[in-house]
């Protein structure tokens, strides 16, 4: 964090031997043969010190820790060490602790390291960081109730044929909260014990609503899927309880619907699962079952997984073999198109010649303080955004408005002064500007979605609908009736050449245009450019 290297610290520390290393840190600043170099890292420090002693004074614990990583760059620094990823996390999962630690009844820096020497003391753990994200590319494996909210694209469904868990309902005692207390009877006499019709009545309600909970599981489990859901359950003797549970079926037939009492009977979630499949034969269309031998999937050894895997293949014929390996999906074009993107992603993919500005990591910037283009020209459309098109304004005024959106957090101080004023007063001179003022209705900001076929963005034959979401700058409807269309541009232009923005933009303005009629039912009649580059508007 200091920058001081070992030899540095060791100069430090003979200043004097039995003095404590912080005072030999304050005699170090008059010591004539310290070089100047270790004078001023030893001086940032205690600057740095001084600094944080006055922070931790009134901000909160989580605010100073992470204030530290920034007034340091010590996260940044660790992220670039092995295992980066990780010694960040902990990092974070630091400051989470020390914002937790606030709520409770301690607080205050020294109360924080005194409960973290404790942890250290009884070897505690506070757990590892999380570092795998909802949208991850890995297989989850969870219960069921930890799956509610969840979607995947394909879920393994295991272990249906587990019995549904009733040893509770064999307890001496029964208790619910509505039917109150079921206790066994006991003969002491006779040295017996039977159940009572107040503990039998509980059991079957009990069981009731355990039967209820866990359907509703098992209807969480099936709804967890997008695509397809793969549910795997065993039985001893599968073709005689199929055949017992189409013989119950049919003696208690009613129009496709399952009695209750059948469901009732049922001990794990295999059977609901074969009751619907064989109650109903359009089932089939949804629902494919492959039922393996045990002797097929006994892997218990490599003798028996080779005599096993080889009878599988003997079954399948050559032809079927090379028809699998050889298949290829008849819609593989959809597969390469994204079912959404944005205006500007579909600019710039159907132009790939303009340069694209490289997006840099602040650490490798040059100048931290300096905004890039693309940056310049977000702060620059926000300022537009918040003129006051029935204003008369000079610098004076837009001065103003930039102290305002400063004031609202709206920009910041790097932001304000990357604002060249000239090109916001040029831009309130202009015809587009004077226009608005007498404009019918004024739309700035508006964003819009749409539904547009995958061929007509790209160069393929994909029938398919893509959603494209954009937001356009400013539209107007004028004193005619007239829709307007504006879009602002701050790209330099080469030679400044109006067809360079043209060209460019000319499919971003088209997606636009088909925007506002879906949403207006009525066609774009003018559609401008105004370049802040050339202060003008190009007509296109």
């Amino acid at each position: 964090i200091v920058g001081l290297t070992d030899n540095e610290l060791v100069q430090i520390r003979l200043i004097d031997k039995k003095e404590r290393f912080y005072n030999n840190l304050l005699m170090l600043k008059d010591n004539i043969d310290i070089d100047e170099e270790l004078k001023n890292k030893v001086k940032n420090f205690l600057d740095l010190l001084n600094d944080l002693e006055q922070k931790q004074e009134y901000f909160k614990l989580d605010e100073l820790i992470w204030y530290i990583y920034e007034k340091t760059g010590y996260l940044n620094f660790v992220s670039l060490m092995t295992d980066g990823i990780i010694k960040v996390a902990n990092l974070k999962m630091l400051f989470e602790k020390a914002k937790s630690y606030e709520e409770g009844s301690f607080k205050g820096l020294y109360n924080f390291i005194c409960f973290i020497d404790r942890v250290k003391k009884t070897g505690s753990d506070m757990g590892a960081p999380k570092l795998i994200g909802e949208n991850e590319n890995v297989i989850r494996i969870m219960s069921i109730h930890k799956s509610k909210g969840l979607e995947f694209p394909i879920v393994f469904l295991g272990g249906t044929s587990k019995w549904f868990n009733t040893q509770d309902l064999n307890e001496k005692i029964l208790l619910h909260q509505d039917m109150g207390f079921g206790p066994k009877y006991i003969n002491y006499e006779r040295k017996i014990e039977y159940s009572t019709l107040a503990k039998e009545a509980i059991k079957v309600k009990a069981r009731q609503e355990l039967l209820s909970e866990e359907m509703r599981l098992l209807y969480v489990a099936l709804t967890r899927a997008r695509e397809k859901i793969i549910i795997t359950g065993t039985r001893k003797n599968y073709q005689e309880e199929r055949q017992k549970k189409l013989d119950l079926l049919s003696i208690n037939a009613m129009n496709n619907k399952i009695k209750h009492t059948i469901l009732t009977k049922a001990k794990s979630y295999l059977d609901w699962l074969e009751y619907v499949f064989l109650n109903n034969e359009n089932t089939s269309k949804y629902i494919s079952i492959f039922v393996h031998k045990i002797d097929e999937v006994n892997l218990k050894d490599e003798e028996t997984k080779d005599n096993s895997l080889g009878k599988i293949l003997e079954k399948i014929p050559d032809k079927k073999i090379d028809e699998i390996l050889n298949w290829v999906y008849p819609n593989i074009e959809n597969t390469k198109t994204e079912s959404k993107a944005s205006v500007s992603m579909i600019a710039h993919k159907q132009e790939i010649k303009y340069q694209v500005e490289e997006i840099m990591p602040e650490f490798l910037k040059d100048d931290s303080t300096k905004l890039s283009g693309s940056e310049i020209g977000t702060v620059i459309h926000l300022v537009l955004q918040n003129l006051d098109y029935k204003k008369e304004y000079d610098l004076e005024k837009i001065d103003e408005l930039l102290e305002e959106l400063q004031e609202k957090k709206i920009i910041n101080t790097i932001q304000k002064e990357a604002i060249k004023k000239e090109k916001i007063l040029n831009y309130t001179k202009s015809n587009i500007f004077k226009n608005l003022r007498n404009a019918k209705k004024v739309y700035r900001e508006k964003p819009f979605y749409i539904n547009i076929p995958a061929k007509e963005i790209y160069e393929n034959n994909v029938e398919e609908k893509i959603l494209v979401q954009g937001i356009i700058d400013l539209f107007y409807i004028d004193e005619n009736d007239n829709i307007v269309l504006i879009d602002y541009k701050t790209d330099y232009v080469p030679e400044n050449d109006e067809s360079y923005l043209i060209e460019k933009y000319n499919k971003q303005l088209e997606l636009y245009k088909r925007a506002i009629k879906e949403a207006i039912g009525k066609n774009v009649n003018q559609t401008y450019i105004y370049s802040l580059y050339l202060d003008k508007e190009i007509v296109v």
